[in-house]
């Protein structure tokens, strides 16, 4: 039975309406400091700390709850003689109930300005003590450190007079996990202004049991970080379809990248495959964008995911017919859609993000590597000058398509070059890509290039079948621009490039040959860009 309660809190909200509901039920109260006041000037009875103990609030409430009344009152067992014999001869009266949480360090820290000790000075130690020493008896204490638990306690006590095991349980793993994020963010401030270290601490929770890792012999779960907001596909909700693997996180997670660095306004659909956008298209409407999308690499489509910025509508989903595909990402499903794809495949995984376009709330990345994790700051922005430094100029009129066919580059696997245009006006694709190359000039000439024809071919077949095919290609090719994610180490690029028709070309530059391969561009009448800004991904 709940028959005694300690509450002390920084965080005050709720605290008075669990108290008044406590009181409501028998329950002696026993508070220190802040907490008691406010609970006595909204009329609650309350005993301070201080009559139990003998000692008053010291040193400015660095030391109040620190004492064998207080903690012998929590830390006993109530299940072993010898511990309630020791209570009853120290006149220890146990308390059944603790409610605690901690000093605002993180908001202190936080502030512009702070100074060391005023940031010690919101260390909590009382408070963790307490909320570690009632969580390891959770048999016999129920501890609370999250307001947002107040009601269902509550509840739990006036329905049976005591807080069920089960509660007691998770309440205590919460509170262990609290002080542990609690000591991380001390440990991690002190590190960086005491010992001049940095220090990173992460806190992943849910360990999901995945369907298979990379491979079908691998082990796999995934972690969600707490508190994530934004689109993340933590906050993702599967509509339908049979568990995620690995593989499905990772290039969900490169679709829903690739799909907000374009920051299209019109309907956008990105097509990944092995962490690569094969097929990337905005449109007039979605089932316009998905169907460019799909035309940039139907052979590679197979088997992939689909993310859309748009609500999916029925016209799409129907377009996907006898398509087999992994995934759908979106931010939501019109209601015929999802009923239609529910039909479509049992295995056909639906993922709904209703966060999908909002602004994403992290500004770091992170890898994983042998013994130690890399960190560094998220690719942001496209370019950083635009220079046109050829003879020939390139037209302001091709900035967009330029732009959007950076941000395909920049999810693509390096050494990447893609190829974009605009298939309609306002509307642009992605018509081939080259990935993952050792060197850059393989990218374009036995990949992007040779896919540009291919994928070409289907287009061909749709919308001009009777006019010569290779004075289409170079028609398309000649309105393409060519984006590559680094410089040019050769002007072989540029020569090959050049020969496919592509005559316009957006680089970082900065090669210590870029002389040359501006020389070779104005011989060839290419017109080139320099951005000033790389974007490797590995």
């Amino acid at each position: 039975m709940v028959k005694r309660a300690l509450l002390s809190v920084s965080d005050k909200a709720g605290i008075v309406e669990f108290a008044r509901g406590l009181a409501a039920l028998g329950v002696e109260l026993l508070s220190t400091g802040g907490t008691a006041r406010i609970l006595r000037d909204s009329g609650i009875e309350v005993k301070d700390v201080s009559e139990v103990t003998g000692f008053p609030e010291m040193m400015d409430g660095r030391v109040k709850t620190l004492h064998p009344k207080i903690h012998g009152a929590i830390l006993c067992d109530r299940h072993n003689p010898d511990h309630m014999e020791q209570a009853y001869n120290a006149g220890i009266e146990l308390i059944d109930l603790v409610a605690v949480n901690l000093y605002p360090f993180e908001v202190t820290v936080t502030k512009e300005g702070v100074l060391l000790e005023e940031a010690i000075e919101n260390i909590d130690i009382g408070g963790p003590t307490l909320l570690r020493a009632a969580a390891k008896n959770f048999h016999s204490v129920t501890v609370v450190s999250d307001p947002v638990d107040y009601g269902h306690v509550l509840k739990e006590i006036r329905s049976t007079g005591v807080v069920a095991e089960r509660t007691r349980k998770q309440l205590a793993v919460k509170a262990f996990r609290h002080t542990a994020c609690y000591d991380a963010m001390i440990d991690t401030y002190l590190s960086r202004e005491i010992a001049s270290e940095e220090v990173i601490h992460l806190n992943f929770v849910g360990g999901m049991g995945l369907r298979y890792g990379e491979n079908w012999h691998q082990k796999a779960k995934f972690f969600k970080e707490p508190g994530v907001k934004g689109p993340s596909l933590a906050n993702a909700r599967q509509l339908h379809g049979k568990e995620l693997s690995y593989n499905n996180y990772v290039d969900a997670d490169n679709a829903l990248l690739t799909i907000k660095d374009l920051h299209a306004e019109k309907p956008a659909v990105v097509i990944v495959k092995h962490n690569n956008p094969c097929g990337l298209a905005t449109g007039d409407t979605l089932l316009q964008a998905l169907s460019a999308a799909w035309d940039g690499d139907p052979i590679s489509a197979y088997g992939s995911i689909v993310c859309s910025n748009k609500a999916f509508d029925l016209q799409s989903a129907e377009f996907l017919e006898g398509k087999f595909i992994e995934i759908i990402l979106a931010p939501g499903f019109d209601h015929d859609a999802l009923e239609y794809l529910k039909k479509k495949s049992s295995n056909l995984r639906l993922l709904e993000l209703p966060q999908l376009n909002d602004v994403f709330d992290f500004d770091h990345t992170y890898k994983y590597v042998v013994g130690g994790l890399l960190k560094q700051s998220r690719d942001m922005g496209l370019y950083e000058k635009w220079d046109c430094v050829t003879e020939t100029k390139f037209p302001e009129s091709m900035r967009p398509v330029s732009e959007f066919c950076i941000s395909a580059c920049k999810s693509t696997k390096s050494n990447s070059i893609t190829l974009a245009y605009e298939y309609q006006k306002g509307c642009y694709m992605m018509l081939a890509m080259g990935a993952g190359q050792p060197n850059r000039v393989d990218s374009i000439r036995k990949l992007a290039a040779t896919k540009a024809r291919e994928n070409l071919r289907v287009i061909y077949e749709k919308e001009s079948p009777n006019e010569d095919f290779d004075e289409y290609c170079k028609k398309v090719l000649s309105k393409c621009v060519m984006a590559s994610d680094a410089f040019f180490p050769f002007d072989d690029s540029i020569v090959h490039a050049a020969e496919n028709g592509i005559m316009y070309i957006v680089s970082p530059g900065g090669s210590i040959r870029d002389k040359e391969v501006i020389s070779t561009a104005n011989k060839l009448g290419v017109s080139l860009v320099f951005t000033g800004m790389r974007h490797f991904l590995h």
